[in-house]
């Protein structure tokens, strides 16, 4: 009876550790699965921004060459909802890349905490964001865009 407690007991602590590795696998995956998912999300706010971005300054663009050619008069409204978009989409490309940062930096604290007290394993690392940098990327061409439309320098700008 002893032995066949002992046997059980010893079964248990091998279960346990098993287990305990286990979980400390399944907690570090949850951390890179997260870290993708927030990598979607910031891709999904490229996609909307660049959209606007590209709306705007395509309308812009439209109704500058309509008025150069003579073909219409005043063409403020469209030109001004043109900016609007490209604006938009800037505003909506920093809230994004905001929330990002600090999302991430939570999320690599909060890993850092738990390595440091033997809960998951440091092994796995987190890589740069390729999609922050193409996000910052796409910030760039947005600011472009709007020195293009509101003072009419930079290498966005039609040669005549």
């Amino acid at each position: 009876m002893a032995d066949q407690a002992r046997s059980s007991k010893i079964i248990t602590l091998d279960h346990s550790d098993a287990a305990t590795e286990l979980a400390s696998r399944r907690t570090g995956m949850s951390f890179q699965r997260t870290r993708m998912s927030a990598d979607r999300t910031l891709m999904s706010v490229i996609r909307t921004s660049l959209s606007l971005i590209g709306f705007g300054f395509t309308i812009f663009q439209f109704f500058q060459k309509l008025r150069d050619a003579g073909t219409l008069k005043a063409v403020a409204a469209p030109r001004n909802f043109g900016t609007a978009l490209v604006l938009l989409g800037i505003g909506m490309l920093i809230v994004g890349i905001i929330y990002h940062l600090l999302f991430m930096m939570g999320l690599r604290r909060t890993r850092h905490e738990m390595v440091e007290e033997g809960l998951v394993h440091g092994q796995s690392h987190f890589p740069a964001s390729y999609t922050l940098i193409v996000a910052l990327l796409l910030l760039m061409l947005g600011f472009l865009a709007i020195a293009d439309m509101v003072f009419h320098v930079g290498p966005l700008e039609a040669t005549p």
